[in-house]
């Protein structure tokens, strides 16, 4: 019988079935972070349990943490807390932990694939929604709740109904200056934050055939913008490079024994979705939202819709566009800006960074803008440095941060402040979601990038060299 990839990966974790009810789910690995995760381990200690595999579960700290002088204690009493408490627990339970100052550290969903963590097959969990990320490598990943987190710290399984399957194909060429942050929100743009609840999203085509891992990531993160529970690429040739010779891969023969099932890992001829959508490569253009939802998004040469031409409700779009103090029919292009945000789990890797230099090299950061370009490990820290892309930034009049989740949510220091409009290459607009009252449009790197420069919202085409 004909298999999807989702169905290959999915069936071969099924430790039990239960008729009319959820499969008992193993899990590979287990990410955890000091925000949903002290509650877990408190379960634990209330209830005598230790953490089944110690071994297959892996802490990092970037939610809460500072994005300036991570050498001195952390200010935030709460933050503090939380990272304290994800060290002793890690400790107690012989977990590896990278935390503040320690190397390996950095956001969850970047490091993961940094060390060969994240690998073809696997199934993977985390108690943060954007663990989708992990399915650029044809494994299955998905963002857990906090009782979640405990049932896998105990047991290494998670009791969870198959969702529906989901195929979407973008087919041809991207034209000049669209990225993959660009798909993603286009897709969105079409299907709505709702559009895949209950799926979880195969990509395929030609766009993602030819789109680097680091793209291929930017778009499995965004999947559960769509309201789907998770996002997966078949694993290729440019997976298995990515990937081979990383601390956490298979070494020798296990590498063979490991690469003789990847490639077994696609979805067969014939094989059946419960739904299926085809795009255009060429329909895409760069992409910029204009309301309080990633689905609210439009090209950046179009203009507002009218309440008619929404997607959104009418009274979801009158209440988002009176918050973003928009009006139907604007333009976006010159729109005055006053942050930056490169970085996140969506955007804060070292492609990102290098498409940013390409066009603030040569140019000066606008003088009323506060930028904020935070890596999201200390790999992309150190290649942003080893690259010269750091001097290109210095010499424009910016500075880099220090690695962590920054300004992508209201949980840290770096916050926009009320009424203050952002562009931002993180995943979510949400009302507040980057500080109360604070006003985000979402874009990619080039589109930031632009922004930056300018001052107002520009179309990064015109200052791309063709």
């Amino acid at each position: 019988m004909s298999k999807t990839l989702f169905d290959k990966v999915w069936d071969s974790h099924v430790v039990k079935h239960i008729e009319n009810g959820p499969d008992v789910f193993f899990i590979d690995r287990h990410m955890v972070h000091e925000v949903t995760s002290p509650v877990a381990f408190l379960g634990l200690k209330n209830r005598g349990i230790d953490v089944l595999y110690p071994h297959k579960t892996f802490a990092t700290a970037d939610h809460n943490t500072p994005t300036i002088n991570q050498h001195l204690p952390v200010a935030d009493p709460l933050s503090s807390q939380q990272l304290k408490a994800l060290e002793q627990n890690a400790k107690e339970h012989g977990i590896s932990h990278w935390g503040l100052g320690h190397e390996k550290n950095g956001i969850v969903h970047v490091v993961g694939p940094e060390y060969g963590i994240t690998q073809p097959g696997a199934t993977i969990v985390c108690g943060d929604s954007h663990t989708s990320t992990h399915g650029a490598f044809g494994a299955i990943a998905f963002g857990i709740g906090t009782s979640e987190v405990e049932m896998v710290l105990a047991t290494q399984c998670i009791m969870q109904p198959k969702p529906k399957k989901m195929r979407i194909n973008v087919n041809g060429a991207l034209s000049f200056g669209v990225t993959p942050k660009d798909v993603a929100l286009y897709i969105i743009s079409k299907l709505t934050t709702s559009g895949a609840t209950g799926y979880f999203v195969e990509y395929a085509g030609d766009v993602f055939e030819q789109m680097s891992m680091e793209g291929r990531m930017t778009v499995c993160n965004l999947s559960i913008e769509m309201g789907a529970r998770g996002g997966m690429i078949a694993p290729d040739e440019k997976t298995f490079e990515y990937i081979k010779g990383r601390e956490f891969t298979p070494k020798g023969a296990d590498w063979d024994k490991a690469m003789a099932y990847w490639k077994t890992l696609k979805t067969d001829e014939g094989a059946q979705f419960d739904k299926e959508l085809t795009f255009e490569a060429s329909d895409i253009e760069p992409m910029i939202t204009y309301g309080t939802n990633p689905g609210m998004g439009m090209g950046i040469s179009n203009s507002i819709p009218t309440v008619e031409g929404a997607q959104s409700g009418k009274e979801t779009y009158e209440k988002s566009l009176g918050y973003m103090d928009f009006s139907q029919g604007d333009s976006m292009i010159g729109k005055t800006i006053d942050y930056v945000f490169i970085g996140s789990c969506t955007n804060g890797r070292i492609e990102d960074f290098r498409a940013f230099a390409s066009i603030v090299k040569g140019r000066k950061k606008a003088d009323h803008v506060t930028a904020w370009l935070v890596p999201g490990s200390h790999k992309v820290e150190a290649a942003i440095k080893e690259e010269g892309l750091l001097d290109i930034f210095t010499e424009a009049g910016f500075k880099l941060r220090e690695p962590g989740c920054s300004a992508c949510l209201a949980m840290n220091d770096d916050k926009i402040p009320a009424g203050k409009l952002a562009v931002s290459t993180s995943n979510r607009n949400f009302e507040g979601r980057q500080g109360p009252g604070s006003r985000t449009l979402l874009a990619s790197p080039l589109m930031a990038a632009a922004a930056a420069v300018t001052g107002k919202v520009t179309d990064p085409r015109d200052l791309l060299e063709a």
